[in-house]
């Protein structure tokens, strides 16, 4: 079992950067593949990108390719999103996901433990 913690939501203006930290508890984080979602408000909740448990294989939505990218440092138990040259529509609480497994996954039914997310907004 994971616990996942996220942080480091906040305000920003439209161009700016934020990056997002999702902390893990657990000795085996090195097993388990890693996805960021987010949720706009009367939206559902879609992933951005994901990393596999090795951090070798990466994915992102288009809608965030090339201004966004994700990493891991498995000795820390935390995967990053780093986000640049936001826009408004990247408003929305953000979750990181967790499952044991390989590769990247893309659903949130793939993905069995959850964070409680951090909100971003992003001003014009």
């Amino acid at each position: 079992q994971v616990q996942l913690v996220e942080s480091g939501g906040g305000l920003v203006q439209a161009g700016g950067s934020l990056r997002l930290s999702c902390a893990a508890s657990g000795r085996t984080f090195g097993s388990y593949a890693i996805g960021w979602f987010r949720q706009a408000p009367g939206k559902e909740r879609v992933v951005v990108a994901a990393i596999s448990r090795s951090g070798d294989s990466t994915w992102y939505a288009d809608s965030v390719k090339g201004r966004f990218t994700i990493s891991r440092d498995n000795a820390k138990n935390t995967v990053y999103l780093q986000m640049n040259s936001l826009k408004p529509e990247d408003t929305a609480d953000y979750y990181c996901a967790a499952r044991q497994g390989g590769t990247v996954f893309f659903y949130s039914y793939d993905y069995r433990y959850w964070g409680q997310g951090t909100q971003v907004t992003v001003s014009s």
